[in-house]
């Protein structure tokens, strides 16, 4: 059985690889080399497993040197893409900073003419209550002349029956002629203090109803007044109670905590009272207070917004490169922002430095305590201008913008921390960018 397979395969190798010799002549000699059928079918399907193997790899090298160049373009489309959606964010943060001056400056002016309103509203309700006294003393000046009118004319009346009984006796004598002229001489006169005491009435009530409608342009004055100023404390508070409440601060628990070391009292804030009776207030006293106390909340929330840190660590241009989040199973606890080496970097509240130097990881780090248990932290600077202890306002200069570190580039690593866990420093970024 072998024998046959062996005599057909080989019949088979020899049809096709004949057996063949390979000649080697010298100048002495000749020799030769057999070339047997299955040594020529080793060789064949060696060189055609090369050349097969060849072409394999090079087709899969065609094909992965496409595939490259198309993951290359891909990732190069992607990159611009890329690049033009931070530079779009970057011209929006501009525009946002450029909207918050200007409605910082707004704002700025709004409590200006708030304070000359409220100068304004002082005086004109001083003026009332001068105009009130006036009416009062007027009307009491009236009612004296009323009683004096009746006096005088009671004595009209006797001098009129005196003379009447005077006619009758005129024959009687010649001194009775005296007597009546003394007689019309008194009736004269008290006829005309009779006039004049209806004169000054009449004056009286002319000046009473001018001071009355004087009193009521004022109150229609005070009342416009009132509706610009509670509009106007509407308008301011309400963007502020939105603000806190979006960086997830109960406003009522901040201003609270402000009041407690703003405690003195006096000055333009302090609740009016236009009694000194002990009288119930008056309904324009109530909205004036109200007013007052809108202020009040409104000076609390400016100095609580300087103790917080509702402002950018960067005034210079810059990109967002990373943001507050887990990258790889880790959390990235705040946000990256790259700018040229050395860029100031500031403080975004007021507060007390309590780390300044190095940290591993964050290179160069600058930490600040801020009020209401909040602590920022600024990383990776290249230079740290403040020391430990030091009191910081917001908008000073604490470093400039560095690469050290754990750090691919220069950039800054800006956290928020509140009672020491991480927290989003955009929330108050963006909150602060609501309003201001």
């Amino acid at each position: 059985m072998r024998t046959r397979l062996a005599i057909k395969t080989h019949a088979l190798l020899e049809r096709f690889f004949p057996e063949r010799r390979l000649f080697l002549r010298s100048d002495n000699d000749t020799r030769f080399i057999r070339l047997k059928s299955g040594t020529q079918a080793v060789a064949f399907m060696g060189a055609a497993g090369v050349v097969s193997w060849t072409i394999i790899a090079t087709a899969i090298l065609l094909m992965d040197s496409i595939g490259s160049g198309n993951f290359r373009e891909q990732a190069r489309r992607e990159q611009v893409t890329y690049q033009q959606r931070l530079n779009a964010l970057s011209s929006e943060r501009d525009a946002r900073a450029s909207e918050a001056v200007a409605a910082q400056e707004r704002f700025n002016a709004a409590l200006r003419q708030i304070s000359l309103m409220q100068s304004e509203l002082l005086e004109s309700e001083t003026r009332r209550g001068e105009l009130e006294t006036g009416i009062d003393v007027i009307q009491e000046t009236l009612r004296n002349t009323m009683k004096e009118r009746e006096l005088v004319g009671d004595r009209l009346a006797t001098l009129e029956q005196q003379v009447e009984g005077g006619e009758a006796v005129a024959s009687a004598g010649a001194g009775s002629d005296s007597t009546l002229n003394i007689l019309s001489d008194a009736l004269a006169a008290t006829a005309a203090e009779r006039d004049q005491v209806v004169a000054d009435a009449q004056d009286a009530l002319v000046r009473a109803a001018e001071m009355q409608a004087e009193i009521e342009g004022m109150e229609d004055k005070n009342d416009r007044i009132f509706r610009q100023l509670e509009e106007a404390m509407t308008v301011s508070v309400k963007p502020l109670d939105k603000m806190f409440k979006a960086a997830g601060m109960n406003p009522d628990t901040i201003l609270n905590q402000v009041r407690k070391g703003y405690s003195g009292q006096g000055g333009p804030l302090t609740p009016l009272s236009f009694s000194t009776r002990g009288s119930e207030p008056t309904e324009d006293t109530k909205r004036a207070n109200s007013i007052l106390g809108q202020m009040d909340r409104l000076n609390l929330y400016r100095i609580a917004a300087e103790k917080a840190p509702f402002a950018s660590p960067l005034k210079d241009k810059f990109r967002f490169t990373s943001g507050f989040g887990y990258r790889w199973g880790r959390l990235h606890a705040g946000t990256d922002f790259a700018a040229p080496h050395g860029t100031p970097i500031y403080s975004t509240a007021d507060g007390v430095v309590i780390h300044a130097g190095w940290s591993s990881g964050y290179g160069r780090l600058v930490k600040i305590q801020h009020e209401f248990g909040i602590e920022t932290r600024y990383a990776h600077m290249s230079k740290i201008r403040v020391k430990v202890g030091q009191r910081v306002s917001r908008g000073q200069r604490v470093g400039d913008m560095g690469n050290t570190g754990r750090s691919t580039g220069t950039h800054l690593h800006y956290e928020v921390r509140v009672g020491g866990k991480p927290v989003n420093p955009m929330i108050y970024i963006k909150a602060a960018n609501d309003v201001f």
